[in-house]
């Protein structure tokens, strides 16, 4: 008898703790900006895995620009296994002088808020509360924008570094004003940058020094979900570039092969641009020009997309000179993250340039000095960057706890 009652309480525990394991909720963050040791130490009631597969709910984090200069984030919700049915999307804005702290505190909100159904299908009510604000007695006024969507930005930076042979200040100062509608696009901007570092070396001090203004002003109007047209102005000089003055003014359209209500997931754009250049000369360049004017065109294919697989994001571009067609660039960049197998991911990042297009050489041989310190552009038919990757993570599937002794 006493055998029968061990075995039962044996059994009754046991499905005890398997009721206790089905209970929680397995879930999986696709976000590479978040806290997670944040959201780890916050969120309770759920099961962080280290593989999506294991995941009863796939959070998926989007980001774009919004208007203000903040971020607007779309949390998609996918169910996998027993909750397949439940298919949710969360979507919420920051501004631009958000911080760290209150970022982190919205995207812990809105997730438990996305989590709710899932949490219900679990049998957790009593684990749920909701708390909603009380409807004012007074109807609400809506809240007039003075400002008209208008978004101005001041940035004044100093970088500084030394040590006994050399030393380094950098200054930077840039203004910005803005306005971002649904039916326009409104960018200008200024800035003026600063560099200079000493090297001291047998008692000698070489210098290396360079400064640089711009001023840019872009215009784009929202014609249909497809189509854009815009124009952009640009102005200013470079010591590195071998310019005293330049400007130039492209009217541009661009047509996305998707809606542009789906940027957050997936686009694909052509656009071109045409206009003309006009530049004044520091020095006399490689084609014995003090100043001239040119016209030149851009025809751009790029497109991203971010799927719970991973995401891809790539552009290819062509530039060219309308006299002479040889004086061309042409660009290619490709960035993708992407899971391969289970605990196997695959990640790319590169981009390669041909310029055959630097009319703006100053002409002269360069001395070691100025090669060095890379006082000036130089001439290069090519330049390019490349980073690949690979990952393999096995063991356990849990990765709930959060131990930060030591900082690692």
């Amino acid at each position: 008898m006493k055998k029968t009652i061990m075995l039962l309480a044996l059994m009754a525990s046991c499905n005890l703790f398997s009721q206790n394991n089905l209970s929680t909720l397995k879930i999986y963050l696709n976000c590479n900006y978040c806290d997670i040791t944040y959201i780890k130490q916050n969120l309770d009631f759920v099961e962080f895995v280290r593989d999506q597969k294991d995941a009863d709910a796939h959070l998926l984090f989007r980001t774009q620009v919004n208007g203000s200069g903040g971020t607007i984030y779309e949390i998609e919700f996918i169910g996998q296994n027993n909750y397949k049915e439940i298919q949710d999307k969360v979507t919420f804005s920051t501004n631009s002088d958000s911080t760290d702290s209150e970022i982190r505190e919205m995207i812990l909100k809105y997730t438990k808020l996305g989590l709710v159904r899932y949490w219900l299908k679990n049998d957790a009510h009593d684990k749920i509360s909701v708390e909603m604000k009380k409807k004012e007695e007074v109807d609400v006024i809506a809240q007039k924008d003075v400002w008209n969507k208008w978004v101005f930005d001041l940035g004044l930076r100093g970088y500084f570094q030394g040590q006994e042979s050399n030393k380094t200040r950098s200054l930077n100062f840039s203004v910005t004003a803005k306005q971002v509608t649904d039916k326009n696009k409104f960018y200008l901007r200024g800035s003026f940058n600063d560099s200079r570092s000493v090297y001291t070396y047998d008692g000698t001090d070489i210098i290396s020094s360079q400064k640089s203004s711009n001023l840019t002003l872009y215009d784009v109007l929202s014609i249909n979900d497809h189509w854009s047209a815009g124009a952009f102005a640009e102005t200013g000089k470079s010591t590195y570039s071998n310019k005293e003055f330049y400007g130039s003014l492209k009217p541009a359209i661009e047509y996305n092969f998707f809606s542009y209500k789906e940027s957050s997931k997936k686009q694909l754009t052509l656009g071109y641009k045409i206009g003309g250049i006009h530049t004044n000369y520091n020095e006399r360049t490689i084609f014995n020009k003090e100043k001239e004017f040119l016209w030149e065109h851009n025809l751009s294919l790029g497109g991203s997309i971010k799927q719970k697989w991973g995401s891809i994001t790539s552009q290819a571009s062509y530039e060219s000179y309308l006299k002479d067609p040889s004086l061309n660039a042409f660009s290619f960049y490709l960035g993708t993250n992407f899971r391969i197998v289970k605990g196997l991911s695959f990640n790319i990042s590169g981009n390669y340039e041909i310029t055959n297009n630097q009319i703006n050489l100053a002409a002269g041989d360069l001395s070691l000095e100025e090669l060095l310190l890379s006082q000036k552009q130089v001439k290069s038919g090519y330049n390019y960057f490349l980073s690949v990757g690979l990952n393999y993570s096995f063991g356990s599937m849990f990765n709930t706890i959060v131990n930060p002794r030591f900082n690692f």
